[in-house]
Order: C-alpha cells, then sequence, then structure tokens
C-alpha cells in the first residue's frame, strides 16, 4: 500500500528550496537551518529558521521550514504562531493547514477541522477519513461516523485500519461486545496483534468480565514480546483489579490514534520524517500519548538525533506504562551520545527498581558488557536466566553474551559452556559458531570441531568479513596456509579498515613466501589504529619477520594436537 502525503512533498521541498539572502547573518542563519533540517537535526534548525525569519520576516520558504521543524519537535503552538506569517497563496499551505488542523482538534473546535477535510486541507490522502469519522464521533453522531468507518473498509489494504478503528469507537460508547467481536477478528478482518491493540483487547474483554480469557491473551503475547507496560497489565488483571476503560474515549483521541497508527505504518519507510511527523501531531492532539512519544523518540533515535530522542524519552512520566521502554530508550540515546556512565545510571536504577522484569536486566548486562564491565554483567545476565525459560530458543543472545563476558575476563570452562548451551538453543546461529569456533582455533584445540563451525558461520552470513576472517584464520592455525590466502582477501574486502583483518592477512602472505605483500598489510594495519599490544606485535614482526616472532611466541600454525 503506497501511502504519502502532499505534507512530506512539502517538508522536503522546503528543505531545499534556495532563499535569497539580503544579509550575511540572514544567509548564516537559513543555511545553518537547512543543514540541521537535511541532517535531521530538527531542534537545531528551528533554532535558525526562527532567527532567519527575525531578519526577513515572512519569507515564505523560511517561514515553511521553521514550520516543519517545530512540528516535527511536537511544538504545536509555536509552529502555529510561525505559520501565521506565511504569506497567502505561497508554498507551504499544506503543511500550514496541518498545523491548524491539529490545533482545530486539540482545542475541540471539531467543525473547523471538519471544513478543513471537505474543502481538501486535511491531513492527508490515508488520514483523511478515518479523522473525519472520528470528528463526525465527536459530534454525537455515531450512526454517521460508522457509515464512514465501513465505507472506508470496503476499500482495498485498508480493511485492517477501518475495522481497528470502528472497535475502538464502539468500545468509546460502551458497545464492548461489538468491539471484542471485531477486535477479535470474529467479523473477518484481521487486526494484528501490536502491544496497544492487545491492551485495548484485554481491557475491553475485561468489561465483559472475560478475566481469564484476557489473562490468556496477555500472556500469549508477553511470552513472546516481554513488553514492560503489558507485564504490570498482567499483573493487575491477575491480582483480580478493576480496570475500567479509558484507551480512546473522546474524538480527539480518536483523531491522535489516527495519527499514531498512520505513523507506525509509516515507520519502516527508510525516510522517517512522515512518520515522526504524525507521531508528533498525536502527541499535539494527545499531550498524554506516551505511544506516540516513544514512537517519536525510536524514530529521532533510527536517524541519529539521540540529544532529541532522549529528550523525548525522558518526557514520558514515571508509572505510565510505557515508562520503562522509555527509560530503556533514553539510555540507548544517551550511550549512542557517549554519555554511556549515565546512561548505565538509568539502567541501573530500573534493573534495582525492576528485578523481576527480565528485558531490563538484559539491558543492563548489555550495557555492561559494552563498557568492559563483565563481571557485573554476568551477574545481570544470571539475573536473567533466573528469570525465564531457559529452554526457549530466543534466550540463546543471553547464553552468548554471558559467555562472551566469561571469555573477556579469562575464564573459559563457563564461557564454552554457555557458548555450547546457545548452540543448543540456535544451533546455526552464525555468531555464537564463528565465535565459539574462532576461540577453539586461538586455542589451538579441536580444530576440525572449530572448522565445521566456523563454515557452517560462512554458508550462513557470507559477506561478513569477520567470520570470512574466522576461516582463513584456522587454515592458518591448521597449517593449510595456500587455502588460507583467497577467505583472508576476501575478508579484508568486505572490513578494508580492520587492522586485525589487515594483519591476519599479512601473516597468510608471510607463510606463503609473499614476504612483500605481507609488509605492506602489516604497515596498513598499523595504520588503523590497532590496539597498543597489537601494534607493538605488528611492529615486531617488521622488523624480524613473523617467524622469528612466532618462535619468540611458541610456534606457527598446529602445534598442538588435535
Amino acid at each position: 500500500m503506497r501511502v504519502r502525503s502532499s505534507v512530506f512533498a512539502l517538508a522536503t521541498m522546503a528543505m531545499i528550496q534556495p532563499v535569497t539572502a539580503h544579509a550575511e547573518g540572514l544567509a548564516g542563519a537559513y543555511l545553518a537551518g537547512r543543514a540541521a533540517a537535511i541532517s535531521g537535526d530538527h531542534a537545531q534548525a528551528a533554532a535558525y529558521f526562527d532567527r532567519a525569519l527575525l531578519l526577513d520576516p515572512g519569507n515564505p520558504f523560511i517561514v515553511s521550514n521553521a514550520v516543519f521543524a517545530h512540528a516535527a519537535l511536537a511544538e504545536w503552538e509555536q509552529a502555529a504562531a510561525v505559520a501565521e506569517g506565511l504569506p497567502e497563496g505561497a508554498d507551504g499551505q499544506e503543511l500550514v493547514a496541518l498545523v491548524q488542523f491539529v490545533r482545530h482538534v486539540a482545542e475541540d473546535d471539531l467543525q473547523a477541522a471538519i471544513d478543513m477535510i471537505e474543502a481538501g486541507n486535511g491531513p492527508g490522502p490515508l488520514a483523511n477519513d478515518l479523522a473525519r469519522a472520528w470528528l463526525t464521533f465527536g459530534q454525537g453522531d455515531m450512526s454517521g461516523a460508522v457509515d464512514l468507518f465501513e465505507a472506508l473498509a470496503s476499500e482495498r489494504g485498508l480493511e485492517e485500519l477501518a475495522a481497528l478503528h470502528l472497535a475502538l469507537a464502539r468500545a468509546a460508547v460502551g458497545d464492548f461486545e461489538a468491539a471484542h467481536e471485531i477486535l477479535s477478528g470474529a467479523t473477518g478482518v484481521q487486526i494484528t496483534n501490536t502491544e496497544r491493540v492487545v491492551r485495548a483487547r484485554a481491557v475491553v474483554m475485561l468489561q465483559l468480565d472475560m478475566r481469564a480469557e484476557a489473562l490468556d491473551l496477555l500472556d500469549g503475547y508477553t511470552q513472546a514480546v516481554p513488553d514492560p507496560g503489558l507485564l504490570a497489565l498482567q499483573a493487575q488483571v491477575g491480582s483480580g483489579e478493576t480496570i475500567p476503560y479509558d484507551f480512546v474515549i473522546t474524538a480527539q483521541d480518536g483523531v491522535a490514534e489516527v495519527f499514531f497508527t498512520v505513523a507506525q505504518l509509516l515507520s519502516g519507510d527508510r525516510n522517517t520524517t512522515l512518520s515522526l511527523l504524525m507521531a508528533q501531531a498525536a502527541q499535539g492532539i494527545d499531550a498524554d500519548h506516551t505511544d506516540a512519544m516513544v514512537l517519536a523518540g525510536e524514530l529521532m533515535s533510527a536517524s541519529e538525533q539521540f540529544q532529541q530522542a532522549a529528550v523525548t524519552f525522558a518526557a514520558v512520566p514515571e508509572g505510565d506504562p510505557n515508562y520503562i521502554e522509555a527509560q530503556m530508550g533514553r539510555a540507548e540515546a544517551l550511550e549512542d551520545l557517549g554519555q554511556q556512565e549515565e546512561a548505565i545510571a538509568i539502567l541501573a536504577a530500573l534493573a534495582e527498581a525492576r528485578p523481576d522484569l527480565a528485558s531490563v536486566q538484559a539491558a543492563y548486562g548489555d550495557i555492561l558488557r559494552r563498557a568492559e564491565r563483565f563481571e557485573e554483567a554476568i551477574d545481570a545476565y544470571t539475573a536473567v536466566l533466573s528469570l525465564v525459560d531457559t529452554d526457549l530458543p530466543r534466550y540463546w543472545f543471553i547464553y552468548y553474551a554471558r559467555a562472551i563476558s566469561y571469555h573477556q575476563i579469562d575464564n573459559w570452562d563457563p564461557a564454552e559452556a554457555d557458548f555450547r548451551r546457545a548452540l543448543e538453543l540456535n544451533p546455526e546461529q552464525p555468531n555464537v559458531l564463528n565465535y565459539l569456533g574462532y576461540s577453539l582455533v586461538e586455542q589451538r584445540r579441536n580444530f576440525d570441531e572449530a572448522l565445521d563451525m566456523i563454515q557452517r558461520a560462512v554458508a550462513a552470513r557470507p559477506e561478513s568479513g569477520y567470520i570470512i576472517d574466522s576461516l582463513g584464520w584456522v587454515y592458518y592455525r591448521l597449517g593449510r596456509f595456500d587455502e588460507a590466502v583467497a577467505p583472508m582477501e576476501r575478508a579484508v574486502e568486505l572490513e578494508p579498515n580492520d587492522p586485525i583483518v589487515n594483519d591476519h592477512l599479512g601473516d597468510v602472505y608471510w607463510v606463503n613466501g609473499r614476504y612483500r605483500e605481507a609488509e605492506f598489510q602489516w604497515h596498513r594495519a598499523l595504520s588503523f589504529n590497532p590496539e597498543p599490544d597489537e601494534a607493538a606485535r605488528i611492529r615486531r614482526k617488521l622488523d624480524v619477520g613473523l617467524y622469528e616472532v612466532l618462535e619468540e611466541e611458541g610456534g606457527v600454525g598446529a602445534l598442538t594436537e588435535q
């Protein structure tokens, strides 16, 4: 299904249109804002375009860019204020119309929003009909809203979306039987069980005294996707707590949900611009729509706007069902910004507060491992394994990550046990096969098993330079020097800037009598800033040759019995 809006075209055009600079200050501010907008840094773009507007009020290109930047930050009041400066008839009217539409709905001026859709100034071809139905609902015309939803459901490719919103509208007026029938697929349209849909279904079931069925639904979903918010709801349902339906109640809630579902549909696109705008529009109407807030943060992270992503995630309040997920996203964004200690502190606090959540403990273990705090990471991964069914295949990664941590502190026996357990759960996992196989090669034992593992890893990931490097290296360790050349050369093609891979190719060239090429590769390896001990070893090889270094270290090839 092709889903696009003129808003997206307008926003893209606004970022590439030139502006006539009347002064150096204007040109500098505009160009800086344009560069920030192209890179997706909407906060910087908004600041620069606002500055440019002070120097050139009413310039349509600057107004359009400033409106878009503020909207992308969910700063809808600022966007509306800036939009007032767009001259009538100038380019950018579609974007201004979106801002006006969001403000009309948020301020409960539903008729004005309907008028905009009828005039062709609605939020876009997909959102128009859904929003119109909710606005009609908000005017007290449930019958008219149902007609609009059902008409939309007759359009090919839109059946699921229309059915979902019709179910939510039924629930909003207390018709939980009809809502349940639609959400369960009994009307013939299967609605995908996202976290938000499962939450709505479960709460609707509770209104129908279907507590056991709600628990089954939640248990089935969280077994596959251990969402913290749904796990909390599951605990509430299991305790017998009374939970009223408060999912989507008003027309504003419904239109916000329209923007959110459209944002979800578009979120898989490579260009996240329109999806972000739709997610922020949901927040512009319903400030409590934290699912939209989390989605916006994820989209910002995907476009490497980590600072703004961290701010967005931090806005989800403590106690909200999405709080834990948001804090985990915030920690990830801060780590990407290089603020690793702050990120660790966030996850440490979560892990202490929620020792019962495997997802939190796993995230904490991962960041500790990346910080090379391996003993603490082992503790966190062990905590995960104490909370889950360790026979489930998806927990191979926890064993694998803990194995790496054990290996990094030179505790090989438990490391090998964890690697092998990971392979029991996921026998052809290439990363595990490669890591264990390579480790066995470096320990100069079980060469046949190691070779088999690495060959299977290469078959699964033929474009991984690191795995192909392992294949060349096991041939080298086996003394099959001529067979090592091709995979090592291929590994360097795939990872041309990796110091270890280049170093390995140098060794392989040397043992094949290609001394000048070996020295060239070692010099290349040094140019890529290897670790200090590796750099010292490479320099020693350049001074005295590989054989002398190997004699100093105890030999070459397969010197240990297999």
